[in-house]
Protein backbone atom coordinates (compact mmCIF):
# COMPACT_ATOMS: atom_id res chain seq x y z
CA UNK A 1 0.00 0.00 0.00
CA UNK A 2 1.36 3.28 -1.14
CA UNK A 3 1.39 5.89 1.20
CA UNK A 4 0.51 9.82 -0.09
CA UNK A 5 1.99 13.01 1.32
CA UNK A 6 -1.21 14.19 3.12
CA UNK A 7 -0.96 10.79 5.55
CA UNK A 8 2.65 11.60 6.19
CA UNK A 9 1.97 15.76 6.94
CA UNK A 10 -1.05 14.53 9.33
CA UNK A 11 1.47 11.98 11.02
CA UNK A 12 3.79 15.08 11.33
CA UNK A 13 1.08 17.78 13.13
CA UNK A 14 -0.12 14.67 15.63
CA UNK A 15 3.17 13.74 16.11
CA UNK A 16 4.20 17.67 16.64
CA UNK A 17 1.16 17.98 19.21
CA UNK A 18 1.88 14.59 20.81
CA UNK A 19 5.99 15.94 21.69
CA UNK A 20 4.67 19.64 23.00
CA UNK A 21 1.71 17.59 25.15
CA UNK A 22 4.52 15.31 26.53
CA UNK A 23 7.04 19.15 26.99
CA UNK A 24 4.24 20.88 29.02
CA UNK A 25 2.92 17.25 31.00
CA UNK A 26 5.69 18.70 34.22
CA UNK A 27 4.75 22.10 33.99
CA UNK A 28 0.60 21.08 34.42
CA UNK A 29 1.10 18.38 36.62
CA UNK A 30 -0.35 18.76 40.35
CA UNK A 31 3.09 18.62 41.95
CA UNK A 32 4.15 21.98 40.44
CA UNK A 33 0.96 23.42 40.92
CA UNK A 34 0.92 22.64 44.75
CA UNK A 35 4.85 23.81 44.39
CA UNK A 36 3.48 26.81 42.75
CA UNK A 37 1.01 27.53 45.36
CA UNK A 38 3.69 27.06 48.70
CA UNK A 39 5.72 29.86 46.97
CA UNK A 40 3.00 32.06 46.85
CA UNK A 41 1.72 31.50 49.81
CA UNK A 42 5.44 31.46 51.75
CA UNK A 43 6.27 34.98 49.75
CA UNK A 44 2.52 36.52 51.00
CA UNK A 45 3.54 35.25 54.75
CA UNK A 46 6.54 37.01 53.96
CA UNK A 47 4.71 40.24 52.83
CA UNK A 48 2.40 40.25 56.16
CA UNK A 49 5.06 38.86 58.73
CA UNK A 50 8.47 39.93 59.89
CA UNK A 51 9.85 36.26 60.01
CA UNK A 52 12.90 36.73 61.59
CA UNK A 53 11.79 38.55 64.45
CA UNK A 54 9.09 35.54 65.09
CA UNK A 55 12.02 33.35 64.89
CA UNK A 56 14.41 35.39 67.15
CA UNK A 57 11.77 35.93 69.91
CA UNK A 58 11.17 32.28 69.68
CA UNK A 59 12.23 29.87 72.85
CA UNK A 60 15.05 27.80 72.25
CA UNK A 61 14.71 25.84 75.76
CA UNK A 62 12.34 22.87 74.85
CA UNK A 63 10.23 21.72 72.44
CA UNK A 64 7.33 22.02 74.13
CA UNK A 65 7.93 25.88 74.63
CA UNK A 66 8.84 26.10 71.40
CA UNK A 67 5.27 24.68 70.10
CA UNK A 68 3.28 27.24 73.03
CA UNK A 69 4.74 30.03 71.13
CA UNK A 70 4.37 29.15 67.71
CA UNK A 71 0.61 28.11 68.28
CA UNK A 72 0.41 31.49 69.81
CA UNK A 73 1.81 33.17 67.38
CA UNK A 74 -0.74 31.56 65.04
CA UNK A 75 -3.47 32.79 66.99
CA UNK A 76 -2.20 36.34 67.51
CA UNK A 77 -2.02 37.48 64.01
CA UNK A 78 -4.30 38.37 61.38
CA UNK A 79 -6.81 36.07 59.46
CA UNK A 80 -4.79 36.65 56.66
CA UNK A 81 -1.38 35.47 58.31
CA UNK A 82 -3.48 32.47 59.05
CA UNK A 83 -5.02 31.49 55.69
CA UNK A 84 -1.97 31.98 54.34
CA UNK A 85 -0.31 29.54 56.63
CA UNK A 86 -3.17 27.08 56.52
CA UNK A 87 -2.74 26.88 52.37
CA UNK A 88 1.28 27.12 53.19
CA UNK A 89 0.73 23.70 55.12
CA UNK A 90 -2.18 21.86 52.52
CA UNK A 91 -0.33 22.87 49.46
CA UNK A 92 2.98 21.18 51.05
CA UNK A 93 1.40 18.25 52.04
CA UNK A 94 -0.72 17.98 48.00
CA UNK A 95 3.47 18.19 46.84
CA UNK A 96 4.86 15.72 49.11
CA UNK A 97 1.80 12.98 48.06
CA UNK A 98 1.76 13.86 44.65
CA UNK A 99 5.84 13.26 44.55
CA UNK A 100 5.40 10.06 46.69
CA UNK A 101 3.02 8.99 44.11
CA UNK A 102 4.76 9.51 41.04
CA UNK A 103 7.94 8.05 42.97
CA UNK A 104 6.11 4.95 43.77
CA UNK A 105 4.23 4.65 40.11
CA UNK A 106 7.69 4.96 38.87
CA UNK A 107 9.75 2.65 41.03
CA UNK A 108 6.61 -0.46 40.91
CA UNK A 109 6.74 0.30 36.82
CA UNK A 110 10.77 -0.09 36.71
CA UNK A 111 10.20 -3.71 38.76
CA UNK A 112 7.87 -4.93 36.57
Amino acid sequence: MMTNISDNSIEAVVMRRVYRVRALRPFVSGATFAFVLFVFTLWGIGREVWVAQVFANAPHASIAASFQFFLSAFEHTRATVQALSVAAFFSMLWFFRDVLRVASVTFSARRA
